[in-house]
């Protein structure tokens, strides 16, 4: 490999396992049975949206779930010709867009669906979302009847809801799932795409699998819920010991001093910042460890904008040694949810925001 910041000779990178990512799709779709609509938005959670759909293509998955036009623009410059949903609330101005790109646009309102079906028959498939409980898009469960001769049209071809809670496991998704169906069953006509299943609601049961399901961050490695299982872990966050320095007890570290060396010590700063997507907080957390030279080595101090540090006691670091912040190394790890607990965010949260200076390393 060239000695390039684009490669493994950056001085922080993410590498990206496609082979974990895919038998995690496949896992998921044995479980629930039913047809993949994968999640691929905020760019494949970060991993990266176009790798991730060419490496799912093989699996036959119904098309791609995005948040944007932009994104869905993406996917179609690379070649992916499968169905892309758009999932942000569909404006009428952008209608020409979502034609020109082959774009299946969410409707919830009677105005965008009005709007949608009126353009002289060119408007296509649309999805209608219907909104049990989540409270942002959508329109009501019990507002359906009003809207059902307007939605009966061969353009509506699949209908949606979103839980809320599916990873809490505390019965809110099974009434969620009652006043879809109910709602459903106030249309006209039932379209041929049922869906309502994140990866949560996926492990749930049949009853939630529908005709198809919308797997995320299971996909990506994480966690789908309480007492659900993880997927296989499918990122590694590295990055490279820029500086080493002997700090004396009593002498603090980073901004605010929040942190003070109990003892003698050698602290390790690492290439990596809250501009990458570390968290700002991650080292309030006296668990919270990267693994460095065979060794867990404590965060300490503030994360700063460009750079992290890490306690490495009586072990050894070298300027240019790679510290592994999620992931495995030496037989040493940690998972992408123990990371975002110690940083106090969800691990949808932490991988979306791993930032663009990071160049992607795929295997």
């Amino acid at each position: 490999m060239n000695a390039s910041p684009s490669g493994r000779d950056a001085r922080a990178w993410v590498e990206v396992d496609l082979a974990a990512v895919v038998e995690n799709a496949r896992t998921v779709a044995r479980v629930a049975g039913t047809r993949l609509l994968p999640v691929v938005k905020a760019n494949a959670y970060g991993v990266g949206a176009v790798a991730v759909s060419r490496a799912l293509e093989p699996l036959e998955p119904w098309g791609y779930g995005v948040a944007t036009i932009e994104e869905g623009a993406e996917l179609r410059a690379a070649g992916i010709a499968r169905p892309v949903l758009v999932f942000m609330p569909a404006r009428p101005d952008l209608f020409e867009a979502y034609h020109a790109l082959r774009l299946t646009p969410a409707l919830g309102d009677r105005a965008s669906i009005g709007a949608w079906i009126a353009r002289e028959g060119r408007g296509g498939a649309f999805h209608l979302e219907i909104d049990t409980g989540m409270g942002r898009s959508g329109v009501r469960w019990d507002e359906v009847e009003p809207l059902a001769h307007l939605v009966d049209t061969p353009y509506l071809e699949g209908c949606y809801t979103h839980f809320h809670s599916a990873d809490r496991g505390d019965g809110s998704a099974d009434a969620q799932l009652e006043r879809f169906k109910a709602a459903v069953a106030r249309l006209v006509r039932r379209p041929s795409i049922l869906h309502v299943a994140n990866s949560a609601a996926a492990f749930r049961g049949r009853p939630f699998a529908q005709d198809m399901i919308r797997p995320g961050i299971y996909l990506y490695g994480a966690s789908a819920g309480e007492g659900l299982p993880s997927g296989k872990p499918a990122i590694a966050l590295r990055a490279r010991v820029v500086s080493v320095r002997k700090v004396r007890r009593g002498e603090s570290v980073s901004y605010g001093a929040s942190w003070t060396a109990s003892r003698d010590t050698t602290v390790a700063t690492l290439a990596i910042g809250y501009a990458d997507g570390v968290r700002r907080l991650l080292g309030r957390e006296a668990a919270a460890t990267v693994v460095l030279s065979g060794a867990r080595c404590p965060v300490v101090g503030r994360v700063t904008m460009d750079l992290t540090m890490v306690d490495v006691g009586a072990g050894r670091a070298a300027v240019g040694d790679v510290a592994t912040l999620i992931g495995e190394a030496d037989g040493l790890g940690n998972t992408l949810d123990q990371v975002a607990a110690w940083s106090g965010a969800l691990p949808h949260e932490l991988l979306a925001g791993l930032g663009p200076r990071l160049p992607r390393l795929y295997r």
